[in-house]
């Protein structure tokens, strides 16, 4: 059975830093592509930053390019999402996902925030 875990969530002020990491497990890690999402109150679910299996190839939003950075470690089974620059709009519930032609999966989410 596959787990995603997100942690690293927090309040931060606008313009702060925060680190979110995925712990993966039940999964060949190295084979599936790995995304953060992030759905704010209100809102439908968007597409933060995407990163492939081997971890050579990056997608951002527009709305984060620039200040986020997604990164994954395939011997730790772990991808991360660095945060700079925080905006009160970034303010969300940061979902971790993995994907494969066979399947989606989806972490429980990790709440990230920037406030005044």
């Amino acid at each position: 059975q596959v787990h995603l875990v997100e942690s690293g969530g927090g309040l931060v002020q606008p313009g702060g830093s925060l680190k979110l990491s995925c712990a993966a497990s039940g999964l060949t890690f190295s084979t599936y592509g790995m995304g953060w999402y992030r759905q704010a109150p209100g809102k439908e679910r968007e597409l933060v930053a995407t990163i492939s299996s081997a971890g050579d190839n990056t997608y951002y939003a527009d709305s984060v390019n620039g200040r986020f950075t997604i990164s994954r470690d395939n011997s730790k089974n772990t991808v991360s999402l660095q945060m700079n620059s925080l905006k009160p709009e970034d303010m969300a519930v940061y979902y971790c996902h993995a994907v494969r032609s066979d399947g989606i999966n989806w972490g429980q989410g990790t709440q990230g925030t920037a406030s005044s």
